[in-house]
């Protein structure tokens, strides 16, 4: 059942990918910021201290400049739903479009009603609904996200909701299910958090440059110790809810989870690669293989993390296709065969229904009802297409660990330096948080591709593949707007980039406090 037009899905899945990127670029910057700018207003308030005012509207400037700019890409990544995926919009239209909605009408408005009483009312309105404005922007922003979150992680993991066969859409039963899955607030509170650590990363990063040049540098060190204090509970809280996110993803999305760490042949007493490098090691029965050229592993690690219990068995790829009935895991080959009657009766309902053949009607529904949590893997004809790629999301999950292991003990050493030295005069340090601020963008995206990469070829995890979701267009058009996308949000980026630098070197010239 294969058949498709490749091209078409995999150009449109690169241009969902380019925009989602280029979006996740600006996003992670607003959430954070946002929180930190209302702290640093909360201090001014408290302290009456006007270097405190100062240091807020610098970094309330950058945050504009990156909240204006996000907006954007985010626009055109909502748009692409129905040019782009308009069968998943079918598909899921009453169930995704719901969070979409309300994050449109109360998260957005929110924030952008109160941005610009935060911008705007300086000596126009008083000190208390000033910094009220701040918070609620912080909380509109985050709210946003909450919504859009909800939204992907029914995709990672679909409750509440029910397939109506006449109509072919899933419909919502209970919208509590949805907000309140374990998935999606997982999703969530990692991704927010996660978020907060690169705004902390960005901020004494860009302090750690006033104290290179020898500039502002009470200001610095001030903006310094916010973000490291900041940067150091979201740490710890981003690496909690990153545990708990293995551990779901463990019982949900267990391909997903064995492409994380390249495990093919499942076992008991697990181990954790701490560090591997891959090459292709490909068999007659997976033409696809990969294997440890080199690797580093912890004992048992693996198994503790994903079920509490160093014992346990963790499935791996060739567990999950051929099945493994001593664990109750069902193949893959027996998920196609069910998918494919599930598709096969849905036609043939639909057929019965329209010649009034009531009996064949209600046989082929109750045929498809008893398949239909497989339903998507009825598209496939060979098992190992199913499978995501391995390598990069092996390497993405591992790059996204390491390096926000490593900020925690950035936040630490910074803190330490201080209170306890004069951190303006410790230039190695400077230099690693400056050159920190790239390497937490690079764990951001690596985030994002663990959780897309990882459920491939799924659009809706087991029900709906990518290549069934695509839309009904001419893949040269899909190229054509590629390009377009390409080089505007480049430029947006560039453009962003220059003025920040702009404003952040301005600054830089204002004569000490």
């Amino acid at each position: 059942m294969e058949n498709f037009d490749l091209a078409l899905v995999d150009w449109s899945r690169a241009q969902f990918a380019l925009t989602a990127m280029y979006h996740w670029i600006f996003v992670p910057l607003t959430l954070g910021t946002s929180f930190i700018v209302a702290i640093m207003m909360s201090i001014y308030v408290r302290t009456g201290d006007e270097l405190w005012k100062r240091i807020t509207k610098f970094w309330m400037t950058l945050f504009g400049i990156n909240f204006a700019i996000g907006v954007a890409t985010g626009i055109i990544l909502e748009f692409e739903f129905g040019t782009n995926w308009s069968n998943y919009s079918w598909f899921v239209g009453d169930i995704f479009g719901a969070p979409l909605a309300i994050e449109g009408i109360l998260a957005f408005f929110l924030e952008s009603t109160f941005i610009a009483i935060l911008f705007f009312g300086w000596g126009r309105v008083s000190t208390k609904f000033h910094l009220l404005s701040a918070w609620l922007v912080a909380i509109g922003s985050n709210l946003s996200a909450l919504w859009i979150l909800v939204a992907n992680g029914w995709m990672q993991n679909p409750v509440g909701m029910t397939f109506n066969p006449d109509t072919a859409r899933n419909e919502m039963t209970n919208f509590w299910d949805i907000l309140l899955s374990p998935t999606a607030v997982n999703k969530f509170l990692h991704t927010i958090s996660s978020a907060y650590v690169l705004s902390a990363i960005f901020v004494i990063g860009v302090s750690a440059w006033f104290l290179l040049k020898h500039r502002r540098i009470l200001f610095a060190k001030k903006s310094m110790l916010v973000g490291a204090v900041f940067g150091i509970l979201s740490t710890l809280f981003m690496l909690m809810t990153g545990d708990e996110s293995a551990r779901q993803v463990f019982r949900d999305q267990p391909m997903k989870f064995a492409a994380m760490e390249g495990l093919y042949d499942g076992e008991q007493n697990a181990p954790l690669v701490v560090v591997g490098f891959m090459q292709k090691a490909p068999t007659k029965e997976n033409p696809k293989k990969v294997d440890f050229a080199f690797k580093i592993e912890i004992p048992n690690l693996l198994s503790y993390m994903a079920a509490l219990d160093p014992n346990a068995f963790v499935p791996g790829v060739n567990d999950l296709v051929n099945g493994r009935k001593e664990y109750g895991i069902v193949s893959y080959h027996e998920k196609i065969r069910q998918g494919k009657i599930a598709i096969t009766a849905l036609s043939a309902y639909k057929k019965a229904k329209e010649v009034g053949d009531t009996s064949k009607a209600s046989l082929e529904l109750s045929k498809f009802k008893d398949n239909y949590q497989y339903f998507g893997f009825g598209y496939y004809d060979n098992p190992y297409n199913i499978v995501p790629n391995i390598p990069v999301t092996f390497y993405a999950f591992h790059t996204m660990v390491g390096i926000g292991t490593l900020f925690l003990l950035l936040f630490i050493v910074v803190i330490y330096y201080l209170y306890k030295r004069d951190i303006s005069k410790v230039r190695w340090l400077n230099y690693i948080a400056l050159w920190s601020i790239p390497l937490a963008y690079i764990a951001s995206q690596a985030g994002w591709m663990v959780a897309e990469f990882g459920r491939q070829p799924w659009v809706v995890q087991d029900l709906m593949p990518t290549l069934s979701a695509v839309s009904n267009i001419d893949h040269k058009s899909v190229i054509t707007t590629f390009i377009i996308f390409a080089i505007i949000f480049t430029t947006l980026l560039i453009a962003e980039i220059k003025i920040m630098v702009t404003q952040i070197d301005k600054h830089s010239k204002i004569k000490e406090d």
